[in-house]
C-alpha cells in the first residue's frame, strides 16, 4: 500500500464540554503557556518512543458482555503508521473493546498499556494527552459554537483553572478546517446536520492530537463523498505524522483502502488479526458475516458485495 497516497477521544463528550464554561479567548500568560508546550509534547515523546515500542499495547485481553466472552485473550499491538479496522456482525463487541482499550470500560482479565505504560495507573489527563477516543453517539450536553466544541479537544493540555492561548484556538480552528467544518466555526452545535455534528465530534478529538485516536463508526451519518475526504484526512495523519489508529467499520470497502491491519470479531470470544491483503478474502468475510460474499475486481482494485438478495432475484 503507497502511504503517499490515500487510499480510503480521549474525549468524554459528557465531561470535557463542561469546560467550555471557561473559554476565553484571551492569550495565557507566559508560565500558562510553557506548561501548554510541556503538555503538547506528549504525543510526539509517545511517536519517537514508538520506533521499537508499540504506543498502544493490550495482552491477553477479556472483555464480556452481559457476561458472554465477546474477546478472548487478545493480544494486540499498534504503533506509530498503522491504521487498524475493527470489522464483524452488530453485537460482536466492537465498540466494547475499544472502551476498553481506551480505559473506560472494565476488562475481564489482560492489561491494555500506553506508552509502555499500564493506563490502570495512569491519571485519566495523562491519558486523554495521548489517546484520544470517538464515541459512536454524538452528543452536546448544551450548547456553544462549533469552534468552542472543537476547543473542547485541547482540554487535556489545560491546566484545571487555566484558559486556552492562541495556539489552542488556532489547533481548533485547523481541525475544523480538516473536517470542512471551518465555515460554520460560530454556529450553534445545536443547529448543525446530524452528518456535521459527526465531523465536530472528530474535529474535537482532532484538536485534542493525541498519538492514538480509537474511532467507533467515524463515517456515521456521512455521504459517500465526505466519507473519503474524512477517511482520506486520517490516513494522512497516520502516515505522516506518524500517528496511530484503531477504527470500527461495517463497511468492509472502506477498510481495504484505509486500514493496514484487520482485526475481525466473531462475538464468541473468538477473534482473527492480520494485514489487510490476507485477511480481507471472500472466503473470510463469507465465515465473518455469515452470508455470501464475492470479490469483485478489476484492474485497480476489488471491491467486496454481498451475494444474492431479494432484489436480484
Amino acid at each position: 500500500m503507497d502511504t503517499d497516497k490515500p487510499k480510503k477521544g480521549w474525549i468524554c463528550f459528557e465531561t470535557a464540554r463542561a469546560i467550555i464554561c471557561f473559554i476565553s479567548v484571551h492569550p495565557r500568560s507566559s508560565a500558562a503557556e510553557k506548561r501548554l508546550s510541556r503538555a503538547s509534547t506528549v504525543a510526539s515523546a509517545m511517536i519517537e518512543s514508538s520506533t521499537h515500542e508499540p504506543i498502544l499495547e493490550c495482552r491477553d485481553l477479556c472483555v464480556s458482555i452481559g457476561g458472554q466472552r465477546v474477546v478472548d485473550s487478545l493480544d494486540l499491538e499498534v504503533s506509530a503508521g498503522q491504521s487498524i479496522g475493527i470489522l464483524g456482525p452488530n453485537g460482536v463487541g466492537k465498540t466494547t473493546l475499544l472502551l476498553a482499550l481506551a480505559g473506560v470500560r472494565g476488562k475481564d482479565a489482560g492489561t491494555v498499556s500506553l506508552d509502555g505504560r499500564d493506563m490502570a495507573r495512569l491519571p485519566r489527563r495523562e491519558i486523554a494527552r495521548g489517546l484520544g477516543m470517538l464515541t459512536q453517539n454524538t452528543r452536546f450536553a448544551f450548547d456553544a459554537s462549533a469552534l468552542e466544541v472543537a476547543l473542547s479537544g485541547r482540554h487535556p493540555h489545560i491546566g484545571t483553572l487555566g484558559r486556552e492561548s492562541a495556539a489552542d484556538i488556532d489547533t481548533a480552528r485547523k481541525a475544523l478546517e480538516d473536517v470542512g467544518l471551518d465555515a460554520l466555526a460560530e454556529r450553534s452545535c445545536r443547529e448543525l446536520s446530524g452528518g456535521e455534528q459527526r465531523r465536530l465530534a472528530l474535529a474535537t478529538v482532532l484538536a485534542q492530537d493525541p498519538a492514538v485516536m480509537l474511532l467507533d463508526e467515524p463515517t456515521n451519518h456521512l455521504d459517500p463523498a465526505r466519507q473519503v475526504a474524512i477517511l482520506d484526512r486520517l490516513w494522512l495523519r497516520v502516515h505522516r505524522q506518524r500517528r496511530c489508529q484503531v477504527i470500527a467499520l461495517h463497511d468492509v470497502n472502506l477498510a481495504t483502502c484505509y486500514c493496514t491491519d484487520v482485526l475481525m470479531l466473531f462475538g464468541d470470544g473468538r477473534w482473527e488479526y492480520g494485514p489487510t491483503s490476507g485477511m480481507l478474502t471472500a472466503e473470510r468475510l463469507s465465515r465473518l458475516f455469515e452470508c455470501e460474499i464475492r470479490a469483485i475486481s478489476d484492474q485497480r482494485q476489488t471491491v467486496f458485495a454481498v451475494a444474492g438478495g431479494a432484489g436480484n432475484a
